[in-house]
């Protein structure tokens, strides 16, 4: 079939041209609907994946420590999932009703004394008990705010979590008013560099630590959203 117009080309008949539009849209549309699919349901795997491998973990390690009169896998047919991370739980808040009261406190006393008698230990404790301390404490601001300083070099910003200010020997020989900031690597946040900044180079900004994190742990691809006051930048640290 010849174009009426003259020119000798073959006209597409409209039938095929229909036909084709109609088989993009479909795999458009398919494709659109397999993306969706993917962005509700890998979130969700992810969530439940982690949650039940750390779940799994903690009853490894607790549930062969149960008696077998008291584990209730002996008498079912089936492990109860989750049961060593509920003893662990109960476990730990038994632990700190009975330190709060006097025998609690003194039987508390006694042990750091004697933990601070070993060379090797004490060290260890005393630093693994000044961070737990410090992290839980209320009265604490360390890892509550998210900064932006230049690094590796000027002109080059990266996201960091602002540890605490500095005091004593730090403070002096970095010349004074200097912030202590963690910067973790992407995607691991785990480990990462501390750096100690001056504060008027330290740009703290509205973001949650949430957030921030969400922002590493996907490498840039998850933008939080302006919380500033008005859309503007983030002011500088006081």
């Amino acid at each position: 079939m010849t174009d009426p117009s003259g020119n000798g080309e073959p006209r597409q008949p409209e039938s095929e041209g229909a036909l084709s539009a109609l088989h993009v849209s479909l795999s458009a549309r398919l494709r659109a609907y397999f993306f969706a699919g993917v962005l509700i349901t890998a979130p969700i795997a992810i969530t439940i994946y982690l949650s039940w491998q750390f779940i799994a973990a903690v009853d490894g390690a607790i549930t062969p420590l149960i008696p077998a009169v008291w584990n209730p896998a002996h008498y079912l047919p089936f492990s109860i999932p989750g049961l060593g991370l509920i003893i662990v739980v109960i476990g730990i808040t038994f632990i700190g009703a009975a330190t709060a009261g006097f025998i609690g406190r003194v039987f508390l006393r006694v042990s750091e004394a004697m933990l601070a008698r070993m060379p090797i230990v004490r060290g260890l404790y005393g630093a693994v008990k000044q961070i737990i301390e410090t992290i839980f404490a209320q009265r604490s601001n360390a890892f509550r705010q998210v900064a932006l300083i230049e690094f590796p070099r000027p002109g080059v910003w990266t996201v960091g979590f602002i540890a605490g200010p500095t005091h004593g020997e730090l403070d002096r020989a970095g010349g004074g008013d200097l912030v202590g900031v963690y910067v973790p690597t992407t995607p691991n946040p785990t480990s990462g560099y501390l750096l100690y900044v001056p504060r008027a180079q330290v740009k703290v900004l509205a973001m949650s630590v949430e957030d921030g994190l969400k922002l590493v742990v996907s490498c840039g691809i998850v933008n939080p959203p302006d919380r500033s006051n008005g859309g503007g930048g983030a002011g500088r640290g006081r």
